[in-house]
């Protein structure tokens, strides 16, 4: 299984992705580059700006994915 297709996976069920899960859960550390491929082969997929704390609380903006799963034909 591809990255893509881990990540195209997960979105499907409905939930978000952010770097952070990507990272650490997938094994993806391109996660903006694989959205990129899935979008322009037609996958409906939102992108929205997050604010989370880091390491030494400091609040930081991050990418946050999804996708309706209603929408996610694969």
């Amino acid at each position: 299984m591809t990255q893509r297709d881990r990540v195209l996976e997960y979105l499907v069920t409905g939930r978000t992705i952010s770097f952070v899960y990507a990272s650490c859960d997938q094994d993806t550390t391109r996660l903006s580059a694989r959205i990129s491929e899935l979008k322009s082969v037609g996958h409906p997929i939102s992108k929205k700006t997050i604010k989370v704390p880091n390491r030494y609380a400091e609040v930081c903006s991050v990418a946050e994915y999804s996708m309706e799963a209603a929408n996610a034909d694969w």
